[in-house]
């Protein structure tokens, strides 16, 4: 199964009430507390052996607990009672979380058909609607690429949910466009950083433009030279894989109200350069950090299969690895970016804003209305808020009151970080302009100052610091282990609302 594993899933929105549904497997969620209203309506529904049943095998509809019970010679052939936890926290996350669990289980119990039927009273229903499709769809991803003998592993051919109000199936526009976004950047992350290559980001985007009509320029290590990209080629100097920096157009087709630049760091590998990185430090996952350039490169796919209107996006990746070899930067070394300012490389391992900062600069110069960048930029970031929450940066209001809302709805967190004007003493070089890092506290802070200095005044822009988001080793909700595929259906949401900044 590649990471379209599921594109040919038909996921059907049924209004009215389920009862006539027969399918192999039919999952129902249940509120905890034996006196709640909704288990007594399934042991009703179902007979008193369930109530029985229940009981015995201790279920506490805990949220995302699931109880698979086979039912021989009718249909459906396995009823599957989903956890929903105390109903005054029940929420369209939870929402998408049980939706999230009963997949696996109906998987796990062989369906290939699967009805779900969860509560959306005083949720919106279209909301509600996007947030179990999606949770489905990608809850079941498996990226075995890398497998001499794939594991055999029963797939989910259709999806129908079920008991929901008249109209709630528009919910599922965008659902393949959106979805496709997020297995993309998924499969990116994931792939090693000998298969992942700048190239491979280039080809990728080749590929987007291509299937979507999407515009692309493609600029080699001279063009960079020529646009005075010192940063950015500083760090590349040390990999013997040439950088290649990469311009994907996104243009509607009628009037342009709104022009978006989206700028994803793009290290391909980040061994720290001569600030290597040691044992403890994750070197062995840095194939990780072009996690914001998946991230954009995924929302790009997704919007060229949604086609918005009145939004021209243009998605800007520097691709390259920060690597050890004879031609390395050092540190003590000072670079000339694009825009003139001069930087003291006090840390090699700091390598991402180098990128970064070219990259703004020519998003910038394209006059967009609004920059966003997404970065796994800082340990620091995931000290501060883990691996379920992603730093936002902006000194705009209205903007991370959009970007915030839009995570809601994509069932993505984001959490708004000081930009501390007083931190920018610590950036402050004695032989350049300044440093590329400050001191250890306020780390992710100091960092999304050191970007700021790379935007234009009349600008807005923000900055997403996706280090602990972009991968979970356990897995959580929708996402399985390993690539989360972060921040594409976040970015596509806000786009699609007219990107307001």
């Amino acid at each position: 199964m590649d990471i379209r594993c599921l594109e040919t899933t038909g996921v059907a929105a049924a209004a009215g009430a389920p009862g006539g549904w027969e399918g192999d497997a039919l999952a129902l969620g249940v509120f905890a507390g034996d006196d709640h209203p909704g288990r007594a309506a399934l042991v009703e529904r179902f007979g008193a052996d369930l109530g029985a049943l229940l009981e015995q095998r201790r279920f506490q509809a805990k949220p995302g607990q699931c109880l698979s019970i086979d039912r021989l010679g009718i249909l459906p052939s396995t009823l599957i009672v989903v956890g929903l936890g105390e109903p005054a926290g029940f929420d369209v996350a939870a929402l998408r979380n049980a939706a999230a669990a009963a997949a696996k289980a109906a998987v796990a119990a062989g369906a290939g058909h699967l009805g779900l039927e969860l509560p959306v009273e005083g949720l919106e229903p279209q909301s509600s609607v996007a947030a179990m499709a999606e949770a489905v769809r990608l809850a079941l991803y498996v990226d075995q690429r890398f497998r001499s003998d794939p594991e055999p592993r029963n797939e989910l051919a259709q999806v129908s949910l079920l008991g929901l109000p008249a109209g709630a199936a528009a919910g599922l526009a965008g659902l393949e466009a959106d979805c496709a976004g997020v297995e993309l950047a998924r499969g990116l992350v994931a792939s090693p950083p000998n298969v992942a290559t700048p190239l491979h980001l280039a080809e990728t985007a080749e590929s987007i433009a291509r299937e979507f009509d999407l515009e692309l320029r493609l600029l080699d290590m001279e063009e960079c030279e020529a646009l005075g990209m010192g940063a950015y080629l500083g760090v590349a100097q040390g990999s013997s894989l040439p950088p290649k920096f990469i311009h994907l157009i996104y243009r509607p087709a009628g009037p342009v109200h709104r022009r978006v630049a989206l700028v994803g760091k793009g290290l391909t590998f980040d061994s720290g350069g001569y600030n290597l990185k040691t044992a403890g430090s994750q070197i062995e996952m840095m194939k990780y950090d072009m996690g914001g350039s998946a991230a954009v490169l995924g929302a790009a796919r997704a919007l060229g299969q949604r086609r918005p209107e009145g939004v021209e996006v243009h998605v800007i990746v520097a691709a390259c690895e920060n690597m050890i070899s004879g031609g390395a930067i050092h540190p003590g070394d000072v670079l000339t970016a694009s825009n003139g300012k001069t930087i003291e490389v006090n840390n090699t391992d700091a390598e991402g804003r180098l990128t970064l900062a070219d990259a703004l600069v020519y998003a910038c110069r394209l006059e967009p209305d609004v920059v966003v960048d997404l970065a796994t930029l800082t340990g620091a970031c995931v000290i501060a808020l883990g691996e379920e929450i992603a730093g936002l940066w902006t000194p705009e209001d209205r903007l991370a009151e959009a970007l915030v809302s839009a995570a809601n709805s994509a069932g993505e967190s984001l959490w708004r970080m000081p930009l501390r004007s007083s931190y920018r003493e610590g950036l402050k070089s004695h032989v350049a302009d300044m440093k590329n890092t400050g001191p250890r506290p306020g780390g992710s802070i100091t960092a999304a100052l050191f970007l700021q200095d790379f935007v234009a005044r009349d600008v807005a822009w923000a900055h997403l610091d996706i280090a602990g988001t972009v991968w979970s080793d356990k897995g959580r909700g929708s996402d399985p282990a390993g690539a989360t595929g972060f921040g594409v259906r976040t970015l596509v949401r806000w786009i699609c609302a007219g990107a307001p900044s």
